[in-house]
């Protein structure tokens, strides 16, 4: 089957091909190759031998895959959806399929199709690179394409470490972060994990029969509410931090009378939280609740305290 695609790939994309060089390039024989043509008229595709000087192999003139159920605008988000994937994915099917997609279409549309896909660019891959992530991805990838169990150790928010045995179901990409979502044997539910916080990864021989899921269960926003206390915030920058404030919270934020933004949000209550607010140094303040206040001051301080020690 391979062989057939390929030799359809290599038709569509040129005029005409000789029977030798097809030969030679897959390692068979020539009588293989006329049986391949057979198998790829049966399947409906007109393939003709041309006689002659500049004869061979090539599609019935005349004949194209009909692609008219597709817009050009739509062939453009195809495009540009699976060269985004293939940047994080290194998995060359992707790959394949865009070349597949661009025989299908003329020369005056690959050109038209070039100038769209320029329009919009999606790179999912993290800025210099993270090959052990890309790996991970595969592995992942290929134990949930043959329904095998996996085991790590991971390691929450708090820190708390344990050892978990999964029934792999997809791959998500949230937030900027790639998680697992995953049948946990240990807690008997479905959980997001995230592919940072797991260690020595393993995949089993063991099978499972895959779950029956429905589009309600796959609600990551659901999920993360309820597994994380939320607490409502009111965070006060200073002005220069505007461009900032806009990146993380959205455009036109509030100001007060003296130029500062005034942010209002609901946020999850855990170490991240902590951190999140110590990534803006000196440009934010915490105004309510008192007690996310005070934990964040105690953090500060011991961070002062530390770089003001002699050492």
């Amino acid at each position: 089957m391979d062989r057939l695609i390929s030799i359809l790939v290599i038709l569509l994309r040129k005029e005409r091909v000789q029977a030798k060089e097809l030969a030679q390039r897959f390692d068979v024989s020539v009588r293989t190759i006329l049986r391949d043509v057979d198998a790829i008229n049966l399947s409906g595709i007109p393939v003709v031998t041309y006689q002659g000087v500049n004869g061979g192999i090539g599609i019935a003139e005349g004949y194209r895959l009909d692609r008219s159920v597709l817009t050009d605008h739509e062939m453009a988000a195809i495009f540009t959806a699976l060269k985004g994937v293939s940047k994080t994915m290194p998995e060359s099917q992707y790959e394949i399929l865009l070349e597949k997609l661009k025989n299908t279409l003329s020369a005056s549309q690959l050109d038209l199709l070039k100038s769209r896909t320029n329009h919009l660019i999606i790179d999912l891959s993290p800025w210099g690179g993270n090959e052990l992530l890309k790996q991970r991805l595969i592995t992942l990838r290929r134990a949930i394409e043959n329904n095998r169990e996996l085991e790590f150790d991971y390691q929450n928010l708090t820190g708390k470490k344990t050892s978990r045995r999964v029934e792999p179901y997809s791959l998500v990409l949230k937030g900027q972060a790639w998680y697992l979502y995953a049948w946990c044997l240990l807690r008997e539910d479905f959980r997001l994990f995230k592919l940072s916080r797991m260690r020595d990864v393993t995949v089993l021989e063991t099978c499972y029969q895959p779950k029956e899921l429905s589009l309600d269960q796959l609600s990551w926003e659901k999920s993360w509410q309820e597994s994380e206390p939320m607490v409502e915030l009111e965070l006060l920058f200073e002005k220069e931090m505007e461009t900032i404030v806009e990146e993380c919270f959205g455009e036109n934020p509030l100001k007060n009378r003296e130029g500062k933004i005034i942010v209002k949000t609901r946020l999850p209550e855990n170490n991240w939280l902590y951190g999140f607010i110590l990534s803006f140094g000196t440009g934010v303040e915490v105004v309510s609740p008192p007690g996310i206040r005070a934990i964040v001051a105690n953090i500060a301080q011991g961070i002062a305290k530390k770089y003001s020690s002699e050492t």
